[in-house]
Formats: structure tokens, C-alpha cells, sequence
């Protein structure tokens, strides 16, 4: 029977430079699909799949991140004091109890991999998750539990995978595939943002990720990957070497890439329409919009 998994790493130290000038005053993670921020999405996840830890990898300027979680008595208050029971437990969803979450700093970028490696202290000897929260994944089951679920059967590593077009693949991790089982594929190899061409396959690794404590020995060894830093994709192809079983999870859900304008955009229409009580309003504008484009063309 496989370690239960309880500790997850949020790696949130980036500038989130493609939202500027937004994120010159907030952090990215705070950004809100709808009315709930990236983060929120990333630690409901987390909390649907059984994880207790919550360690994020921050950086200078994350001030706000840290705060959210925090109680907000007279914002609770003022809730209360106007009848507000809907608000209030919207609010209180948010908190998080003392001494659940860990604040670990990132100095410099050095890639994902170091922003893993940061949380080594926090992990110890234990499996972990690793959640990326540009990666917002809408699914009846959320994304880290059904992987967790595949991983007491599996153990070793596992990642989620998803098929993208062959020439998309050089802005990921791709897997090599030496058994295809359907939802589950087990790697012989894994390789970081490969050139055109030279994919092993289109079955790309997105941002979750459930790791044995190896992984974390190898990145100790701090070696240098694709674009001059420190690659999580690097850390886990080690294990395979070293007969650790990795394993590629294609899960079900819709993945929305909120690290680009156009993915959060996506995800905004996407988490607008699936509301009931925005739906009716929000599907007339779009198709008024659509309309009023169509006539004008």
C-alpha cells in the first residue's frame, strides 16, 4: 500500500510578467477567474485530493498572497451584522487553519525544479504534490484526487498528461511512452521543451504532479536543463534511470492555461457559462457579441 499523500508545493514565486501591468501591484495567483482567484481553484484541488500541508514556494512582493488566507474579522462582521449567511460562508471558505500553510522564499528564478527543491525541509522523506495554478482544470472529479487515486495503485511517480498538436509540444515536458494503458501510461523517458520534430510523442506533462521523495534527491544535484535552469522534468526522467517507475495520468477534465491571456480568457467564458446563476446573461451578451461581429464582417 502507497504512502498516503497529505503535502503539496505550490510554486508561486514567478512575476507573472505576461499580466503586466496587473501584476505590478498584485500577485498573478490572486487574478480571479469569475470571483474566486487562481489560488483558491489550486487549493480546493488539493483539499478535494486529501492534502493537509499546503507549502508555497514564494518570492519578494507576495505580501497579498500570503494575506488572502488569512481570517478577515471585520469583513466578517460587517457580513454578519447585514444578514449576509451566503457571503460569510464564501468568506470563511477561504480560511485556512494556523500552521496549515508554509511559506518557503525562492531568492532567484532558477526554474521549477529549484522552486520544488526550495520545499525539500517541508517534505522530508514523504510523497508529495506538486500543483501549478496557471493550470486551471475544470472536472467533475477534480484532476489531483482522480491522480491520487490512480497512484495508490501505482505508486513510483506519476504526472498528468494531455495530448496538444506536434507543434506545440517544444513548450512542454513530453513524455516517452513504453506502455500505453489507456488512462495510465508508463514513461521510459521524459524530455523538456523538445525542438520541432524531435517529440517522442504529443502526450505532454501539465501541472500536477505526485512525486516520490527521489525525486527531491535528485534535485539536489541542482544540474542545469533546458533554458539554463534547474527542470522538474529532469529530476523525475532521473528516476526512470534509476528504476523508479514513472507514470503518465491522462485525466478528465478540460485544461484552461491561465499563464497566457488568451487561456485565462478561455477559462473566464468557460467558469462563466458553467455558473447557474450567470449563465442566461452571460451566454446573451456572448451571442449578441458574436452576432454584432458577424454582421460586421
Amino acid at each position: 500500500m502507497q504512502r498516503k499523500i497529505t503535502k503539496a508545493v505550490f510554486p508561486v514565486a514567478g512575476l507573472g510578467t505576461r499580466f503586466l501591468p496587473a501584476t505590478k501591484s498584485i500577485p498573478k495567483e490572486i487574478m480571479t477567474l469569475v470571483d474566486r482567484p487562481l489560488i483558491q481553484y489550486a487549493i480546493d484541488e488539493a483539499r478535494a485530493a486529501g492534502i493537509t500541508e499546503f507549502i508555497f514556494v514564494t518570492s519578494r512582493g507576495k505580501s497579498a498572497l500570503e494575506d488572502y488566507f488569512d481570517d478577515a474579522p471585520e469583513l466578517e462582521s460587517a457580513l454578519k451584522a447585514a444578514n449576509k449567511t451566503a457571503l460569510l460562508e464564501t468568506l470563511q471558505s477561504t480560511y485556512m487553519e494556523s500552521g496549515a500553510i508554509a511559506y518557503v522564499r525562492q531568492n532567484r528564478p532558477q526554474g521549477l525544479g529549484h522552486a520544488v527543491w526550495c520545499a525539500r525541509r517541508q517534505i522530508g522523506e514523504e510523497p508529495f504534490a506538486v500543483i501549478l495554478t496557471d493550470d486551471v482544470i475544470a472536472a467533475e472529479k477534480p484532476c489531483l484526487q482522480q491522480m491520487v487515486e490512480a497512484y495508490t495503485e501505482t505508486g513510483g511517480n506519476m504526472v498528468a498528461a494531455m495530448e496538444v498538436r506536434p507543434e506545440k509540444t517544444s513548450s512542454y515536458g513530453v513524455l516517452d511512452i513504453a506502455e500505453d494503458r489507456g488512462a495510465i501510461v508508463r514513461a521510459k523517458g521524459m524530455v523538456e521543451k523538445p525542438k520541432p520534430g524531435e517529440a517522442p510523442s504529443n502526450l505532454a506533462v501539465i501541472g500536477r504532479y505526485v512525486l516520490a521523495p527521489s525525486v527531491m534527491h535528485n534535485l539536489n544535484r541542482k544540474r542545469i536543463g533546458a533554458g539554463g535552469e534547474i527542470q522538474l522534468t529532469d529530476a523525475i526522467a532521473e528516476d526512470i534511470e534509476a528504476g523508479v517507475p514513472v507514470y503518465g495520468f491522462r485525466f478528465r477534465g478540460q485544461r484552461y492555461d491561465c499563464g497566457s491571456k488568451a487561456g485565462f480568457l478561455q477559462a473566464t467564458v468557460a467558469f462563466g457559462l458553467a455558473r447557474e446563476d450567470l449563465n442566461a446573461e452571460f451566454a446573451q451578451f456572448l451571442h449578441e457579441t458574436m452576432a454584432l461581429r458577424e454582421a460586421a464582417q
